[in-house]
């Protein structure tokens, strides 16, 4: 955005602070709620007493999925509360949420005090933990644009009753792409990473059964799972009581030039996303076309988005997650099978290079702002 000329302010509504790539990131700090409840709030609310009694009803009338939830979207609204200030004295052509969770609160709030127009992304969290945000439709409908980085997300937006027309679909993306690897021949022992949050949705007790059937297959191998999270301390016991410890390690979470490190490594990235309780699952991770890129072969379930990148048989392989065996078989053609191997790492890479491009999806996103920008309001709120 920024090599197209786009003047960027940046904002966190959690943390952050410090700089991006040379532009200040303004943080909300703790103590400027004291100054919405004392001050910014019943200063609005004089202004705007109908926003007011609307949010109220509105927030009466319904249940929040998740007490979560219900904070993330009190926290978009202090944000709107402590900044509404400086957005009128100031005003961007357009704010942009890059969520629908809090962020997209904070510039729905925003529009409706300033009449800034305002774009959102939606992605999978926002769109499936506990069936969705709590006002994401609201939100959703007055935005200019919607912004899913999967087809996954688009169509469940639009079965929401999102207008098809105002959701586009623009995937993340590479600054720039990594060498293509050489293909490790031979692949024994395999060498096999998971980079992943240490989360339910990741289905990493599934995965560890796979390393069980591997070792009962007879298939020699070494198991990297990249990553740090909430799952951490169980599955380091459930790796132990599989007597597996020798052959999977936990790095922890580590940073991202080291990510590309055990990307290299490896000869297979597993991804074995589930659907969680509580419905969040993947969209598209970020480590599948990383992974595609440099070289590395993925095996995926079929959960979510990531077919959306890795077609069986065309650019990578997929199983069903509860079925270890189908996943052993699988990285046995994949150790084994030259031929196999590099007419999967040439087609992923050729995905990579037409979907996962920085520049061509970030100038789709910079048309977006642009038209978003011009257009009129969908309604004019009242001041």
């Amino acid at each position: 955005m920024q090599a197209r000329g786009v003047k960027l302010r940046l904002y966190s509504l959690w943390g952050g602070g410090g700089e991006f790539r040379g532009l200040p990131v303004r943080a909300l700090p703790r103590w400027w709620f004291f100054v919405a409840l004392l001050w910014w709030i019943p200063y609005e609310a004089v202004r705007r007493p109908d926003l007011l009694w609307e949010l109220i009803m509105n927030t009466l009338g319904r249940r929040a999925p998740s007490a979560l939830n219900f904070w993330e979207n009190m926290l978009g609204a202090g944000f709107t509360a402590c900044f509404v200030h400086s957005f009128r004295r100031d005003p961007p052509d357009l704010v942009y949420a890059a969520w629908t969770g809090a962020p997209a609160t904070a510039a729905w709030l925003m529009w409706r005090l300033t009449g800034i127009p305002y774009g959102t992304g939606a992605h999978a969290y926002d769109l499936y933990e506990h069936g969705g945000d709590w006002w994401l439709m609201e939100k959703v409908a007055l935005a200019r644009f919607v912004h899913a980085s999967t087809e996954m997300g688009r169509r469940t937006l639009v079965e929401r009753g999102a207008d098809a027309a105002r959701v586009t679909v623009i995937r993340r993306g590479l600054d720039a792409f990594p060498a293509l690897k050489p293909l490790r021949a031979p692949r024994r022992p395999l060498r096999l990473v998971c980079v992943a949050r240490l989360v339910p949705k990741k289905g990493l007790r599934a995965q560890l059964k796979v390393y069980a059937a591997l070792r009962e297959a007879g298939l020699d191998f070494e198991a990297r799972l990249v990553g740090g999270g909430e799952l951490r301390e169980e599955l380091e016991r459930q790796t132990a009581a599989h007597g597996l410890a020798r052959r999977v390690a936990f790095t922890g979470e580590v940073p991202p030039a080291e990510v590309w490190e055990h990307l290299r490594w490896a000869d297979v990235l597993l991804h074995t996303g589930v659907v969680a309780s509580t419905g969040d699952r993947d969209g598209l991770p970020n480590a599948i076309p990383e992974a595609m890129a440099v070289g590395t072969l993925v095996l995926t379930s079929s959960t979510a988005a990531t077919t959306e990148a890795i077609q069986h048989e065309t650019t990578g392989l997929v199983a069903d997650v509860n079925r270890p065996k189908e996943w052993v078989a699988a990285l046995r053609r994949l150790a084994e099978d030259d031929a196999l191997a590099e007419r999967l790492r040439a087609a992923a890479r050729r995905w990579v290079e037409e979907n996962y491009d920085a520049h061509q999806n970030a100038a789709q996103l910079h048309a977006c702002f642009e038209q978003a920008a011009r257009g009129k309001d969908l309604q004019t709120p009242t001041s």
